[in-house]
């Protein structure tokens, strides 16, 4: 139970519930560590994957990139960045994590995207051809709407991954967002395991609210004939 009301007695201090070091003020901090990468990740992505998707091509350039992304270890990419950023004068605080998070969000955005616009079925894209639609028409009034589950789905995942591996910034700067209580529970050994549960734990909840948010907003983007379709196209490419 001393474990237990250590971690209640951490919660119940109103210090660990203001100013800039407070739970809502590394909350704000968090989000916006990982809203940042995930918008420069799409902007990125998005597009080249649309454009070498449309015209098959690139498939084996869109499964490397998934196998890169996995094997590539973020705090890797956050060391490189962070060394790269301290050479040239700037700041650890925020652009190095956001470098190295952005790389983490590209692959499942771009892939998603690509198998998305991929798998729209023939017969639509000819239907719409015998409509009369230009290639450009064809892009954003077919396939777009009906990979655009497919695409929220990776934009949903590097979301999620983003928001998880944001505490590994608290490691080399003050930024981190929630990662800082679990890097400062660390340093204080035994007497910081509290600090430390607590931080993951903060995590861990803000992890699944906001997955859960996403995946509530997606639900209210993406019309239900839209989803039924895009569910059809994926078990007819099986």
């Amino acid at each position: 139970m001393g474990f237990i009301s250590d971690v209640v007695a951490w919660f119940s201090d109103p210090s660990h519930w203001a100013g800039s070091d407070g739970i809502p003020q590394r909350t704000l901090d968090h989000v916006w560590l990982a809203l940042l990468p995930t918008m420069i990740a799409v902007v990125i992505a998005v597009p080249p994957a649309v454009v070498l998707a449309h015209r098959h091509i690139g498939r084996f350039f869109a499964n490397a990139l998934v196998n890169v992304g996995r094997a590539v270890p973020s705090f890797g990419v956050l060391i490189v960045a962070a060394i790269f950023f301290v050479r040239a004068g700037a700041s650890l605080r925020f652009w190095p994590a956001v470098v190295a998070l952005v790389a983490l969000a590209i692959p499942p955005i771009f892939t998603n995207t690509y198998a998305g616009i991929a798998n729209v079925s023939p017969s639509l894209v000819e239907a719409g051809l015998g409509m009369g639609f230009r290639d450009r028409e064809i892009v954003q009034r077919l396939e777009l709407p009906v990979a655009a589950p497919v695409i929220l789905a990776g934009i949903e995942i590097s979301f999620v991954q983003v928001i998880a591996t944001v505490p590994l910034a608290a490691v080399l700067s003050s930024g981190g967002g929630l990662g800082q209580y679990i890097v400062r529970g660390f340093a204080q050994g035994r007497g910081g395991v509290a600090e430390t549960f607590a931080g993951a734990l903060l995590v861990a909840l803000l992890t699944f609210v906001l997955q859960r948010l996403f995946a509530f907003g997606e639900h209210l983007l993406v019309p239900a004939g839209i989803r039924r379709l895009t569910d059809q196209t994926e078990r007819s490419a099986v």
